[in-house]
């Protein structure tokens, strides 16, 4: 099994380990990478990456180490601690650059056969919102299996650590059981289909249809397939 794994801080904290306590469990191969450490740049707004091609945008090549590792990854867990109720500047920064990702744009196919965990801590609340954040992104770019979870760490326990560590260990097991064969659910495939429908209908010569054309997701292929 192959993991990605992106933290939307620098520093190694609460949300540090539970992202590794999950990844420990799960075992195989892990890429990490830190935000802003390994990426620090804002979206500009171009839209370059949409109305034309992705290698366009100024970050392009310094965002590419990133971006091969969660398409060749198994598993991507995206853990992010709570910043005033959302997931941190550096990793909405980060989720900014897939924009053209998104199903209504360009979506990665492996995406589809992927299996992601989003992560949060924090003092009190605001998890499932940070958590929100991440998952909006993945789930717009197609990820088969979405998995979130969020604790309250201000005042830990030696109890409710060990029971973080039953948590990573139950949530470890439901991915392990899914893995080679996860495959997107009905509303992720319902959407697609919308905007199959929205592709067909934009210009033949635009960079987003294209791509549908060239998939063959105009016609009977669906990227969730297996050849």
């Amino acid at each position: 099994m192959r993991i990605t794994m992106i933290h939307g801080q620098s520093h190694k904290g609460s949300t540090y380990k539970l992202a590794w306590s999950l990844a420990e469990k799960l075992g195989g191969e892990v890429t990490e990478f830190f935000l802003p450490r390994d990426f620090d740049k804002f979206c500009t707004g171009c839209t370059a990456c949409i109305v034309k091609d992705e290698k366009l945008c100024p970050h392009y090549e310094k965002l590419l180490p990133l971006t091969r590792a969660m398409d060749e990854a198994d598993v991507l867990i995206l853990a992010s601690p709570v910043y005033v109720y959302h997931v941190t500047g550096s990793m909405k920064a980060f989720l900014d650059h897939y924009g053209y990702r998104w199903m209504v744009h360009r979506p990665e196919k492996s995406m589809f056969r992927k299996q992601a965990v989003c992560i949060s801590t924090a003092a009190g609340g605001g998890m499932k919102a940070a958590n929100q954040d991440m998952a909006d992104s993945m789930y717009y770019w197609g990820v088969a299996k979405i998995w979130k979870y969020g604790k309250a760490v201000g005042h830990l326990s030696a109890g409710a650590a060990e029971k973080m560590d039953r948590d990573m260990e139950k949530l470890a097991k439901k991915i392990l059981a899914c893995q080679g064969r996860v495959k997107p659910g009905i509303r992720t495939r319902a959407f697609f289909e919308i905007m199959r429908k929205v592709q067909m209908k934009k210009p033949s010569n635009g960079a987003d249809s294209i791509y549908w054309k060239e998939k063959g997701w105009f016609g009977k292929e669906r990227p969730w397939k297996r050849n």
